[in-house]
């Protein structure tokens, strides 16, 4: 790209410099900007609080790394972030950087952030010295991770706060070499950062606001003495639940997903469309687009029992390295997540067959509604890839980086063959290192206390996630589905 063309889409991205040099409102360009403007056709107010603390604490030499699936609002979150600085008095508009990454290459790169810097050299003559850049869907550029590091090491841009994001896990951009090992600053927080559809809670809130949400727990005290007291405070709520499950579980937590399920009924068939492209477009653009309503589909379908990698190709009709090409790639684009089987201190069973969730449950409706003759999915497949999901987010909440390792979540085995759906895992606490509580899904009205007791005799205790069953009087409780959503996230 020419320097004429970099500095004229930097001027359109950075429409609030204009009035960091003329004094007039920073602000105003909120009204007319096209991503807040097409937010606000399908806004029920749900907002990530992902970047909080860039847009309220101070500027200084910290680097963030925010990555999540397409289509879920990070480009929205760096806007926010932008609109927040901009309305602060001890900022300088022109201290707020956003550079639009999107096909551009290495070189592209660095000259954008060198020409940034000399479109804002008013601010150096300040004491408003240090800036923040906003480097949207970085990840499209290959080599920007090393552009970043020779940038922090040999620049001013050091010492100034960097918010990058990603639709992608690229295994071939060093990130924790290159940007964490030392240069992520000095201010403390998280460095990476996962955006993904909207829990449970949040879809309460921006849907049924009546609804009384449970406090969030930690992990390895969800069948504590507080917890039961809570649970019973709302025992008369769990019909209540239930239904709001349901629904969750029908448009999942896409933000315009919920919004078009709340306002009209269903979902589009353009925006499920539109998650179909975006799938296409990082497993493999070659594919017919056909194909990834039948990949979703057999995923789904098979969801609840450790995927046979070799068996599932060959029905789908692919070479086992195709597919384990194609479902590295979706894990890479935060589609799914893996459950490995585990042992009972949450060590990994090396070579054992490891079961894969969908990340939102849309994801699992896409086959049968653009897509005749695909199974639709069932409300206990389902239910089991959405509590496994909220316990990995919130695993990941607790010890940072986990989740694109895949060393989050866990199944385990009973000595007769019954499976745990998710087995203990070994996280942070505030005394050291404890264990989740082990979970087992299982989305029925009665007849619990079976699956209760493989599992204690493999754990001792445990949680059922049931339809609508709240009892705990016993060794192993049960709790509704959505009221264990809540506890976990």
């Amino acid at each position: 790209m020419r320097d004429d063309e970099i500095r004229r889409q930097l001027a359109d991205a950075n429409p609030w410099w204009a009035a960091g040099a003329t004094g007039t409102d920073p602000s105003a360009w909120t009204r007319s900007h096209r991503l807040l403007r097409d937010r606000a056709n399908y806004d029920l107010g749900y907002r990530s609080n992902v970047l909080q603390d860039v847009e309220t604490g101070p500027i200084t030499d910290r680097l963030v790394v925010l990555t999540g699936p397409r289509r879920v609002g990070k480009s929205v979150a760096l806007i926010d972030a932008a609109a927040a600085l901009c309305q602060r008095a001890d900022v300088d508009p022109r201290q707020v950087i956003l550079v639009q990454c999107d096909g551009m290459q290495a070189r592209d790169l660095r000259r954008a952030i060198t020409l940034s810097r000399e479109l804002t050299k008013v601010i150096d003559r300040s004491e408003r010295r240090r800036r923040v850049w906003l480097l949207d869907e970085v990840g499209s550029v290959k080599g920007w991770t090393s552009v970043l590091k020779l940038a922090r090491e040999g620049d001013p841009l050091g010492d100034d706060t960097v918010v990058v994001t990603s639709s992608r896990w690229h295994e071939n951009e060093d990130v924790e070499g290159n940007l964490m090992a030392g240069r992520a600053g000095t201010s403390g927080g998280r460095r990476l950062r996962i955006l993904l559809p909207m829990t449970f809670r949040a879809f309460l809130a921006a849907t049924r606001p009546d609804i009384p949400l449970l406090t969030h727990v930690h992990p390895a005290i969800l069948m504590s003495a507080a917890v039961a007291e809570e649970l019973e405070t709302v025992r008369f709520h769990v019909d209540q639940f239930d239904l709001a499950w349901q629904d969750y579980l029908t448009c999942g937590g896409f933000p315009r997903a919920v919004s078009e399920y709340s306002n009209l009924g269903a979902v589009s068939e353009a925006y499920q469309r539109d998650l179909v492209a975006w799938l296409r477009a990082d497993i493999d653009p070659e594919l017919p687009p056909e194909s990834i309503p039948i990949l979703l589909a057999t995923l789904s379908g098979c969801a609840t029992s450790p995927l046979n990698v070799t068996d599932t190709a060959a029905q789908l009709g692919y070479t086992r390295d195709v597919f384990e090409r194609r479902l590295a790639r979706l894990t890479a684009a935060f589609a799914t997540v893996w459950c490995p089987q585990r042992k009972e201190r949450g060590e990994v069973v090396v070579g054992a067959q490891s079961k894969l969730y969908l990340t939102d449950p849309l994801l699992a409706w896409l086959p049968s509604r653009l897509r005749a003759g695909l199974a639709r999915p069932n409300m206990t497949a389902l239910t089991e890839m959405a509590i496994g999901v909220s316990l990995a987010r919130l695993i990941d909440d607790l010890d940072e980086g986990r989740w694109v390792t895949s060393d989050t979540i866990g199944f385990a085995r009973t000595g007769s063959g019954h499976e745990v759906d998710l087995g203990p895992i070994p996280i942070p606490t505030s005394s050291g290192i404890g264990m989740t509580i082990p979970i087992e899904s299982k989305w029925v009205d009665a007849g619990w206390r079976g699956e209760a007791v493989i599992m204690e005799r493999k754990f001792g205790a445990g949680v059922i996630a049931t339809k609508s069953i709240l009892d705990l009087d016993n060794r192993s409780w049960a709790i509704p589905a959505p009221m264990a959503a809540l506890l976990l996230g």
